[in-house]
């Protein structure tokens, strides 16, 4: 039997009330710089003496004012935000960041900066290859963000205090990586839903606290006991997910979501950032390299799908999901050939598109159920 306890508790209320930790501290005199993408990594943000605040949209509350600014085609995800920001959600934001990621993102930035009045904003530039001068042309970009912030901030990042923070978002990954692999058992002493709160509530303390929070959450998972009732075991992989409702309508069909490829999940947890004589090179490395999100080029060879190969192996994976927002292209581009990779092996396959609406998802969920009913 399953039952959710302190850590998890908490977590499920950092979830509900995301800015509130980030309001507590802007009170205690902290400044506040929301992000839109990992691209412009929080460890300097964090150096600077700053408090990094991932922005995440809000399923539950039609976007009502935005579509006045934006085309039809553009993201639902970074609609809602935006849309979120226009009703006040992010006032108490001292800072906004976005990394060129897509061109919904990049589009967002002017129009946040003109309508919100943040005191500081910032692009990062992000190449879409991983080719040498690409590679230099970030470490280029992040001493630029660097350097920006310790403007803002009025005070010097050192080498020493960038590799401290450094070790402590390793931390954070080694935490969240030791979950994952808890969830391998079968049946998994963790759910999805429980999960992806987790991660989205951590998304939005500073590193630390949610470092301690990992820590309770992996102690009381560890001492549960396992659930009697085995279920299909599913992948999912796609487009941005920052609330439970999608993991929580394949779980409640009868089936357990063990890991998943998405941006808040093992994508931004898999890889440490290297320590490296200069740390840039080491944020280069995990943030360029070898953070795998389909906005950046690996060229046509599809062996850069192995590792979800490797997932569905080390997580004994019955199928795989794919959740792709309208008008994702990165994402919509790598799904045909990721799905005719995994077919090859037989793997079996469920392919939803979503409007980051509620409404959709009470659409989808007759196939959803299908998918695991015929899983078994």
């Amino acid at each position: 039997m399953v039952v959710a306890s302190k850590g998890l508790v908490r977590a499920e209320e950092v979830y509900h009330n995301r800015s509130q930790r980030a309001r507590e501290l802007k009170r205690a005199g902290k400044r506040i710089i929301g992000y839109l993408c990992y691209f412009a990594p929080p460890e300097l943000i964090t150096a600077a003496g700053l408090v990094p605040y991932r922005i995440t949209g809000n399923l539950y509350d039609p976007v009502t004012r935005a579509d006045a600014y934006f085309e039809s085609i553009m993201c639902p995800y970074v609609r809602n935000c935006f849309d979120q920001a226009l009703k006040g959600a992010g006032e108490f934001l001292d800072g906004f960041v976005v990394s060129h990621t897509c061109d919904s993102i990049l589009r967002v930035s002017g129009l946040w900066a003109y309508y919100n009045h943040p005191l500081y904003t910032r692009v990062v530039n992000v190449p879409h290859n991983l080719s040498q001068s690409s590679l230099q042309f970030f470490k280029n970009e992040l001493i630029f963000f660097k350097e920006s912030l310790e403007g803002f901030a009025g005070s010097q990042i050192s080498t020493q205090n960038l590799r401290e923070v450094i070790r402590l978002y390793n931390e954070n990954r080694a935490l969240v990586r030791g979950l994952y692999d808890l969830r391998k058992q079968d049946p998994p002493p963790m759910s999805g839903a429980e999960m992806m709160r987790l991660l989205v509530a951590g998304s939005c303390l500073p590193a630390a606290e949610f470092n301690t929070l990992l820590r309770e959450v992996t102690q009381e998972v560890k001492g549960r006991s396992p659930g009697p009732e085995r279920k299909p075991r599913i992948l999912v992989y796609g487009s941005i997910m920052d609330f439970d409702a999608f993991i929580k309508l394949i779980e409640d069909s009868g089936a357990h979501v063990v890991v998943d490829d998405v941006c808040i999940g093992t994508r931004v947890y898999a890889h440490d950032v290297p320590d490296t004589p200069d740390p840039f090179d080491g944020l280069v490395k995990c943030y360029l390299e070898d953070f795998v999100c389909p906005r950046t080029g690996r060229g046509w060879d599809n062996a850069r799908f192995d590792y979800i190969k490797e997932y569905i192996r080390d997580f004994k994976v019955n199928g795989v999901v794919f959740y792709a927002l309208n008008f994702c292209d990165p994402h919509k581009f790598d799904i045909p050939s990721l799905k005719d990779y995994l077919a090859q092996d037989g793997i079996p396959i469920l392919y939803i598109e979503d409007d980051y609406t509620l409404a959709n998802l009470e659409a989808i969920k007759t196939r959803v159920q299908a998918f695991v009913e015929m899983l078994g």
